[in-house]
């Protein structure tokens, strides 16, 4: 495959065409376990997953048999007032892992959609309940929910939305868990969280809390670097919901399916969503694939009289992406990948601590298998780059650097400037070493560009 023809054709996502060089484009030809490979036979470790998806590694030939057995009996069919056995199967079996009440499986076929999705279901639910001005939602500081226009209006992130605006109204930020820059709270974590929590229910003050539907939060927040709930901050967070009649939405796009070592995120923290958004993992990337799981109360109004949810996709609940998510689920669950994350996130962690002694390294963060590395300039004062070094430094030095060593990761400044790493959860500590080595050498030769 010609990467000239792919600049020639491919429009890649977020990703600056102006200048790119063919030759700067990988082709990537071929996956095994947590390993990928370009189309000039050069190895990389897959230290992203894909895009924090590929929980069980590439190359399993019982997820591709499953979907050409489905392909072979119904290779597509909507899911617009009929069922078929997959989806039948597959809801089933996600409402049986839910935390509570979540007994109600709705599919998409993305992340953004199923954010999409539940924001409309929000506000028609209080439109059926009799509380119609409840439409609005809160969501956290440079928290990504998605790319569509909703979605889009409830992502945190300015400078990924300036080129689409005016976007959908009636979105509210309120600030995320990164303590690292919370210093004022010196060690006190529990105190921060209370406080950031609070600021959830300031804002629902605020707007009145008869025109707040629903609070978006990720249970770890990936943009920033794998903000970490303070402990308190989700029980807090519910108490605050209930109070005012607010949705509490986990946002699991990347955290469900074993990322952090459990099914779903609100399991490992300890919360109780009245909805869960889910993609990725659920498929492992296999197909694409997305649910968003729903609480009875919501539910039940739809249950009566000649209510609609008028919402859909042509795609969603594909029978083959249905069947490639109930083969992916059973691998998880034969080879124990859920207890392997809790058993070894410790050793990830560790390993990734030694990173530590390196002057441009600041903190390093996160859960299961979800770590950042938030770079600094400063470790006393905690400085951060500024845009030009970010550009110089992060952009054209260690993206490039870390690619070249063989590390696929993610090298991200739209907050301060990270490294962020979710390896398929079959890695163990070899792969750990691996990803400390390749990093080591690439954050020492960039500090020697500060």
């Amino acid at each position: 495959m010609s990467a000239t023809i792919a600049n020639d054709h491919l429009w890649l996502h977020f990703t600056r065409h102006a200048g790119l060089d063919p030759a700067d484009i990988p082709v990537i030809v071929r996956g095994e376990g947590a390993y990928v490979w370009d189309a000039d036979g050069k190895r990389y470790l897959d230290g992203l997953a894909g895009l924090f998806a590929v929980q069980v590694g590439h190359g399993r030939a019982e997820l591709a048999e499953a979907a050409a057995r489905q392909t072979g009996k119904l290779a597509y069919f909507p899911l617009w007032s009929h069922a078929h056995p997959t989806a039948i199967e597959l809801a089933e079996r996600l409402a049986a892992a839910a935390p509570g009440d979540l007994n109600r499986v709705f599919f998409t076929v993305s992340g953004g959609e199923s954010v999409e999705t539940a924001w409309k279901l929000a506000k028609q639910y209080f439109r059926l309940t009799g509380k119609p001005g409840k439409h609005k939602v809160i969501s956290r500081s440079l928290a990504y929910h998605g790319t569509s226009q909703g979605a889009l209006s409830i992502t945190g992130i300015p400078a990924a939305k300036q080129d689409f605006e005016p976007l959908v109204p009636s979105t509210i930020r309120v600030p995320n868990t990164n303590f690292y820059r919370a210093p004022e709270h010196g060690d006190d974590e529990k105190a921060f969280g209370r406080w950031a929590a609070d600021r959830i229910a300031q804002a629902i003050e605020f707007e009145g809390p008869d025109t707040v539907a629903a609070v978006f939060l990720e249970p770890v927040q990936n943009t920033g670097g794998c903000f970490v709930p303070p402990p308190g901050y989700f029980e807090r967070v519910r108490e605050i919901c209930d109070t005012y009649d607010v949705l509490l939405v986990s946002d699991e796009v990347i955290c469900a399916f074993g990322r952090l070592g459990h099914d779903f995120g609100a399991e490992r923290y300890g919360y109780l969503p009245d909805m869960i958004t889910t993609a990725k993992g659920l498929t492992s990337g296999y197909a694409p694939l997305g649910a968003v799981l729903i609480g009875d109360r919501l539910a039940e109004p739809f249950q009566h009289g000649d209510a609609t949810f008028m919402h859909g996709s042509t795609y969603g609940g594909h029978p083959v992406s249905c069947a490639v998510a109930l083969a992916n689920l059973d691998l998880i669950e034969r080879e124990g990948l859920l207890d392997h994350v809790r058993r070894t996130e410790s050793v990830f962690k560790s390993t990734l601590d030694k990173l530590r002694d390196l002057p441009i390294v600041g903190d390093v963060r996160g859960a299961g298998f979800f770590y950042g590395i938030e770079l600094v300039k400063d470790k006393e004062t905690r400085e951060t780059f500024t845009p030009e070094e970010s550009e110089r430094v992060l952009r054209g030095h260690v993206s490039a650097a870390l690619f070249d060593a063989g590390l696929y990761c993610r090298a991200d400044d739209r907050a301060e400037p990270v490294i962020q790493l979710a390896p398929p959860l079959i890695c163990d500590r070899p792969q750990f070493e691996e990803m400390e080595q390749i990093l080591r050498d690439a954050l020492t030769s960039a500090w020697s560009l500060l």
